[in-house]
C-alpha cells in the first residue's frame, strides 16, 4: 500500500542519513560528508564556487597539501584531492538513488567543503531532494519532481563537479578523463560497498545507474564477474611503491 501523505516521515532521506550516520560510527568519525548533508555553518568551510573561481588560491593550496602528504607530483596531488571530493560528493546521490529513489542534490552556489581526515568533507548550506512523479514525496517542500533521475544527477554532476574538474586541469594539467573516472567509480564504489543493506543486485544496479547518467560517466568503468574496473586511472598507481588499486585500468586478468 502507498503510504499518504500524513503518515510521511518529515524528511525524505531519513533512510540515507541514518546510513550515512552508521558509516560515520563505523569509520570512527572519518567521513567525507556531513551525515545530514547539511553544514553547521562554521568559518572553516569553504564554498566549492571559491574554489573554482581563479586565482584559485584555496584550491591551489589543498592541491599542495595532497601533493605533499603522497609525496606526489602537483598533477597527481589534484587527481588524488579530486577522487577523495568527488566520492564524498557523489555517494550520497548514489546511496539515495539505490535505497528508494530519492537524489539528494547539492547545488553549486550551496555546495561547501573543508579539509578532513577523509581528505576532504562535503556539505552543503541546503539541498533540493529529486524524486520521481509516483513517489509520495513528490510536491512536498524541499523536493523537485523530475522524469529521470539519472538525467538529474548528470546535471548535478555537470554543474557541481564539473567546474571544479576545469580548475583543476587549468592549475596542474592532469587530463579530465581521469578525473571524470574518479566520478564514475564514485558512484559505482557505494552500491557494491553497501551492498548488504541496499535493494537489489549492485553489478545490475550500478550498470543501471551509470547507463541513466550518460554523459560524462559514460563508458568509463566496465564490469566484470563479481566486481568492476575502471577504464581510466586515478594516478595512485604513480606514487613510490603503490600497489594498484583493486578496480585499476592497469590490471590484467
Amino acid at each position: 500500500m502507498t503510504p499518504t501523505l500524513a503518515v510521511l516521515a518529515a524528511d525524505p532521506l531519513d533512510d540515507l542519513r541514518a546510513l550515512l550516520e552508521r558509516v560515520r560510527e563505523q569509520r570512527e568519525g572519518v567521513l567525507g560528508v556531513e551525515p545530514g548533508l547539511i553544514s553547521g555553518g562554521e568559518a572553516d568551510w569553504t564554498p566549492a564556487a571559491e574554489l573554482a573561481r581563479e586565482p584559485y588560491d584555496t584550491l591551489d593550496t589543498w592541491i599542495d597539501a595532497t601533493a605533499r602528504r603522497w609525496g606526489a607530483p602537483r598533477h597527481v596531488g589534484a587527481a588524488l584531492l579530486w577522487k577523495a571530493y568527488a566520492y564524498w560528493h557523489a555517494m550520497p546521490m548514489a546511496l539515495g538513488w539505490a535505497l528508494n529513489r530519492r537524489v539528494p542534490i547539492m547545488p553549486f552556489d550551496r555546495t561547501v567543503a573543508r579539509e578532513s581526515p577523509a581528505g576532504v568533507t562535503v556539505a552543503a548550506t541546503s539541498i533540493t531532494v529529486a524524486v520521481l512523479p509516483d513517489d509520495p514525496y513528490a510536491g512536498r517542500p524541499g523536493t523537485v519532481t523530475v522524469p529521470d533521475l539519472g538525467a538529474a544527477v548528470r546535471e548535478a554532476l555537470l554543474a557541481g563537479q564539473g567546474p571544479l574538474i576545469d580548475a583543476l586541469t587549468r592549475l596542474t594539467r592532469v587530463g579530465t578523463r581521469p578525473l571524470w573516472g574518479s566520478t564514475a567509480e564514485a558512484l559505482v564504489q557505494p552500491l557494491y560497498g553497501f551492498a548488504d543493506v541496499l535493494p537489489g543486485d549492485p553489478a545490475v544496479d550500478a550498470a543501471a545507474l551509470l547507463d541513466s547518467i550518460g554523459g560524462p560517466v559514460r563508458d568509463l568503468v566496465t564490469f566484470t564477474p563479481g566486481g568492476y574496473r575502471r577504464r581510466t586511472c586515478c594516478l595512485w598507481l604513480t606514487l613510490p611503491d603503490a600497489q594498484a588499486c583493486s578496480t585499476c585500468c592497469a590490471l590484467r586478468g
